[in-house]
């Protein structure tokens, strides 16, 4: 008897239908699994018939063969356990199959029948309903994450004989039901805050400036500055995500695999930071199926490079394609992925191969500029804030009056993106000034003739690129949102001038 079953497997970010065809046969009592299955695949015969066994059914005689199709694309994960188990039940006729098209099911089985959570099950989820299922069957930790999506039932079954029950109706499930609302107000339990941070007023500013524009910020100073403490309290002052952006963070979340278990929605902004080791594959992605890597991880969020100029110097290049486009693409043989990649790149670096500032070093000049040559010309135009951190003072380590706490900070970052959204009304695709191309930077960062003087002078004064231009412009545009002022004035553009510190000829 041939029974079918509808699954779903991810490739890149987004799934895709699979259907578990299972026929029992007559024959040596042999299970054959085709349909490109990788090695977790091919061992879930053996997870299968243990679990089927445990369960109080009996394993099906004679000769079964399980197609997993489309036949030409890889599949992988033991996700595909509990259908190919259900398939194998209706097949061998120890179930009424009757209502098995009507869901998607995914889940990995146990020895003992449990059912396991798998990784992805968002995107399957999205994916049943663009089918026009009736509901999803899915693990138990799964649910939550699942039952995000509105307009389809979200069933969570705990073991084989509780799907077997469902499907065959001598069980009720009620389906899982999130308050998706309500995951966004819950109280933000921050563990750091800038309150916290003694001193470095300006560099507060920066970031500041740059979490109102969502502008990537290089931050430069001698160890026990504080760059560290600083970049990792970013996310504190960042506006809070939309329900389209948690989605598709999570999305990417849950095929990696680093939700919790019943965790339904990333509400937070993530904050990912690789360590100076990392390979080009650990932060684009990589693997022989591309999976997303650090940069898609911080999608939506801060992607935190400490120690920049130790990165190895393929690392780093590899990030101007998606700092500029905001999405990276991975070519291997089994093919093409593109993942998103729009993320605030906040790198951390000392200024000297010492670590002490230029006047204070004792290395030569040539060894300074080779150790700031690692980082090159091209990233560097990429990153809108260059920000000097100097030293705190004794009396600012001192002081009892706590700094400015983030809540604060936020209020004024939230009010200059509410600013942006209502300036880039109709293009979805501008979220903030960062995100500006040449064409809406003429359009949306006039200059008066005093302004445009004033800024001709520094191009000419500090040797800047054409897009270092382009940065201080968006940079001055931030700055006047900030500032609640619709015309970019000379004090916004100054400002925004005096952060490009690595391109001045004489810096420190």
């Amino acid at each position: 008897m041939l029974a079918r079953v509808c699954s779903a497997a991810v490739n890149g970010i987004e799934a895709y239908p699979v259907e578990v065809e299972v026929n029992a046969g007559w024959g040596d009592t042999v299970v054959v699994i085709v349909g490109l299955p990788d090695t977790a695949v091919k061992e879930s015969r053996d997870r299968v018939s243990t679990a089927l066994t445990n369960s109080g059914f009996k394993f099906p005689m004679g000769r079964t063969t399980i197609n997993l199709a489309p036949a030409d694309v890889r599949k992988e994960g033991p996700s595909f356990d509990l259908p190919i188990a259900l398939g194998m039940l209706a097949a061998s006729e120890q179930m009424n199959g009757e209502r098995l098209d009507r869901y998607f099911i995914v889940g990995e089985l146990a020895l003992t029948g449990a059912v396991r959570p798998v990784k992805g099950v968002l995107p399957i989820v999205l994916r049943a309903r663009a089918e026009g299922k009736a509901g999803v069957l899915v693990p138990v930790d799964n649910a939550a994450e699942a039952a995000v999506v509105a307009g389809l039932d979200v069933f969570p079954v705990q073991n084989l004989r509780e799907a077997v029950g469902f499907l065959e109706g001598e069980v009720a499930l009620p389906p899982t039901r999130v308050d998706v609302e309500r995951l966004f107000d819950l109280p933000a339990e921050e563990e750091v805050d800038f309150a916290e941070v003694k001193g470095q007023e300006s560099v507060k500013r920066a970031l500041e400036i740059a979490a109102a524009g969502g502008h990537n910020v290089l931050l430069i100073g001698p160890p026990g500055t504080g760059k560290s403490m600083l970049a990792k309290r970013l996310p504190t002052i960042l506006p809070p995500l939309t329900l389209e952006e948690a989605l598709e963070t999570t999305k990417i979340h849950s095929i990696v695999g680093l939700l919790r278990p019943g965790q339904a929605l990333i509400t937070r902004r993530p904050f990912r930071a690789p360590h100076h080791t990392a390979s080009d594959a650990g932060l684009l992605g990589g693997n022989i199926n591309p999976t997303p890597g650090e940069i898609s991880l911080a999608h939506h969020g801060v992607l935190f490079l400490d120690e920049l100029p130790e990165f190895k110097r393929s690392v780093l290049e590899t990030l101007r394609q998606p700092l500029e486009e905001g999405h990276v693409t991975i070519s291997r043989a089994a093919g093409t992925m593109t993942f998103p990649a729009a993320f605030m790149l906040v790198a951390a670096m000392n200024p000297t191969p010492d670590g002490k500032m230029p006047g204070e070093s004792r290395c030569s000049p040539r060894e300074i500029q080779a150790y700031l040559g690692r980082i090159s010309g091209p990233l560097l135009d990429r990153i809108d804030l260059h920000v000097e951190v100097p030293p705190v003072k004794f009396r600012e380590i001192t002081g009892a009056a706590p700094g400015e706490p983030s809540a604060r900070i936020r209020a004024r970052v939230v009010a200059a993106r509410r600013r942006q959204q209502e300036r880039f009304r109709g293009r979805p695709r501008l979220t903030c000034n960062a995100r500006m191309t040449p064409r809406e930077l003429k359009q949306y960062c006039a200059l008066d003739a005093a302004t445009l003087e004033l800024l001709k002078m520094a191009m000419a004064e500090l040797n800047l690129s054409a897009r270092a231009y382009d940065r201080i412009l968006k940079v001055a545009r931030t700055i006047a949102d900030l500032a609640g002022s619709e015309a970019i004035t000379a004090e916004h553009v100054s400002e925004a001038i005096q952060y490009r510190t690595l391109d001045r000829q004489i810096w420190g």
